[in-house]
């Protein structure tokens, strides 16, 4: 039990806060260059972050087996949309850079 809460605040205080950063557009300038489509990978990493939540709300309020099992692979549908549009991103980045 003490594993979903380490993983749901180590996942919450990384990815979110990266994850807003590039959704809004605030990022340094040096950086702007490397993350250039910021937006999908704003979006990807709060995807990510998303699948953390899904997978542990449910069993710390022990609900039962089905509800954990539907938020599951809601959980699993979220990480690969999230990495789909990572890979997207970098996709993009490839095709812009000389």
């Amino acid at each position: 039990m003490i594993w979903h809460w380490i993983g749901l605040a180590v996942s919450s205080l990384t990815l979110l806060p990266a994850g807003l950063a590039l959704l809004t557009g605030q990022i340094p300038h040096r950086l702007q260059v490397r993350l250039a489509p910021a937006r999908p990978r704003g979006w990807a990493l709060l995807c990510l972050w998303a699948a953390a939540p899904l997978n542990t709300i449910p069993r710390l309020a022990d609900a039962p087996p089905s509800v954990t099992l539907a938020a599951t692979a809601t959980a699993g549908a979220v990480a690969v949309a999230g990495c789909a549009l990572a890979a997207a991103a970098a996709l993009r980045t490839s095709k812009v850079a000389p």
